[in-house]
This record gives structure tokens, sequence and C-alpha cells, in this order.
């Protein structure tokens, strides 16, 4: 997969907490506290790297923690409404998000009537992997190798590369081209209406619609590409919420063994400064350097008119 490398402009945040704090929950065992106004961030419309106070690099894909208390911490790669595919980028080294690119070509996800872009907050669980060389016994198919990825329904527009506590509420079983692709279902803690939902009947009742339309949109959205309709495992039923906080579970072991070099990776990069006993730990002095190294910003193309074009598809 190729990424399109642009370097951004900068944006920060107070931050709390330092390198030391972290790595010492880390080896106690201990769950990463809440980084969402930890982390300083650099930020561009194709390009966002994670950072801590000092210029310390993180990686979205190992460091920022997957259990906050009995929330998790979602990583968001599109905010709602938009159309461009930003990705964790997990082929380049400490993995920061950006937008992804096929034949040469910035990549935009179509726009399914009546839907604008992607119809919820998109994301990734970090500490998650869903291994491709393991056979999922629900689907029957492998993990697509990449971190879990979440929708996030509630009401506010966040940012790319915000990182937001979510209540998990159920999951639905993606089989995409032939490979598993779990999507949680999730909905921000502080979001008004995370007092009444809980679990995936919460959202058939509070927001009528919504799940019907996401097996819609999953189901139709790479059909305009070209490529037949995806299909779901449990007929595109969602599974509730204890049902998805065990597959969450389990891609946070194979994550385990990735990080420990106890499953094949391929061409994932695990470089990372904090993940205790990782052999692919290294130094914040190196993590700096890779970053630096990166080409230096650039403009990005002009978005093409056709990615605000509508397509129609019968019931």
């Amino acid at each position: 997969m190729q990424m399109v490398n642009i370097f951004p402009h900068s944006m920060t945040f107070p931050c709390l907490l330092n390198l030391k704090r972290i790595k010492k929950f880390l080896q106690r065992g201990q769950r990463l506290p809440d980084l969402r106004n930890t982390v300083l961030r650099k930020v561009s419309a194709s390009r966002v790297d994670m950072r801590l106070p000092g210029g310390t690099p993180l990686s979205g894909l190992l460091h920022s923690g997957l259990l906050c208390g009995v929330l998790f911490n979602m990583i968001v790669e599109v905010p709602r409404w938009t159309n461009a595919k930003m990705e964790i980028a997990t082929e380049e080294p400490l993995n920061p998000i950006k937008h992804d690119i096929k034949k040469g070509k910035l990549r935009y996800v179509a726009n399914i009537f009546p839907h604008k872009g992607y119809i919820w907050n998109y994301g990734a669980l970090p500490q998650t992997w869903e291994d491709p060389n393991h056979t999922d016994n629900v689907t029957g198919c492998c993990g697509d190798n990449d971190p879990i990825d979440v929708c996030e329904i509630g009401s506010k527009i966040r940012s790319s590369g915000e990182i937001v506590q979510v209540k998990v509420l159920g999951v639905l079983a993606l089989v995409d081209e032939g490979e598993t692709d779990w999507k949680i279902i999730a909905i921000s803690a502080d979001d008004p209406e995370a007092q009444k939902i809980h679990d995936i009947d919460d959202v058939k009742k509070h927001k009528p619609g919504y799940l019907e339309a996401t097996v819609d949109w999953f189901q139709l959205y790479k059909v305009p590409d070209g490529k037949p309709e995806n299909h779901f495992a449990f007929n595109g039923e969602f599974k509730n919420k204890d049902f998805a906080v065990e597959i969450i579970k389990s891609t946070h072991e194979h994550w385990k063994a990735l990080l420990h070099k106890k499953a094949d990776g391929g061409t994932i990069k695990c470089t990372n400064v904090l993940v205790n006993g990782s052999p692919f730990c290294c130094s914040e002095e190196d993590a700096r350097s890779i970053v630096q190294s990166a080409p230096a910003f650039m403009n990005g193309d002009s978005v093409p008119s056709e990615v605000d074009s509508w397509y129609f598809f019968p019931k």
C-alpha cells in the first residue's frame, strides 16, 4: 500500500503526562491513562503525527493505549461527512495517519445516496490487529492486517488524529474481499446521548435507521469502483456489546503477539518507543530521526470534482 507522504503544519494541545510516567504504566502492566489531552499533534490535510511533550513521536497503532477504565480509546482517522480515505499507515515507521493512494491517485470514498462520505466518525482501536494468518471462527476468513475499525455514532464531528474515549455498543461482521473486517459500533463517552445508549438495542431505539444505513453503506461503498457488493456474517445482524468486547480482546492478543515477534506481521512497521519488552522498541532520538527524515511538507492534489457525485442503487 502506498501512502501520500506529506508533512503537516503543527497544532499543539496541553500535556500533563510525561514519557517516564507512561513507561512505568507499561512496565507494571497497568492500563494507560486518558491520552486525549496529553498528545501533541502535527496536522495537515493529508497527514497526522502524534507527539509527546518534547517532540517524542507516538505511533497511533502501538502507543495510544486500548483501555481507559471501562472505556476504549479510539483514534479518529476520518471525520463524519468527509470522503478522503485517511488511514493509519501501518507500513510506515511510527504509523502516522495518511491519505491513502492507489494506482497513483488519492483515494476518496464514494457518496452512496442519500449519504455524503463516511456516515460516522471512522477510526480504529489502538493495540489491536486483525491477523491475516488467523482464520476467524465466526467468518471463516482471515483478518485484514489492520487494527480493528470503529464507527463512532455520536453527534459531534471529530478531527483526524483525535483520541476519543468511547463506549462499545456492538459489532458488525463484514467480509470485505474475502477478509474479516470487524466494524465496532461505539459512541463517545461525552456525547449527550451516551447516558441512554449502552448496547446495540439502544442504538435501534434512539437512533432508528442508523444501523440499517450502516449495513447498506458497507455493502455498497466499493461498487462505484467496479467491485462486487460486500457481504456479512450473521446475515448482516449486529452482535451486542459483550460479543464485541470479546472480539476486541482477541485482536488485542494478536497485537501483543505481533509486538513481541510471535506473529508474522509482514510489512507492518512495529517501531515504537514505549512497549516494554518489544524487540521493535527504539530510542526517543531514533524516533525523532524517523520523523525528521520524512519528506518536507508539500501541497496536496486538488480534490477531483467527481468526489461530490452521488451514486444510486436499487434497494
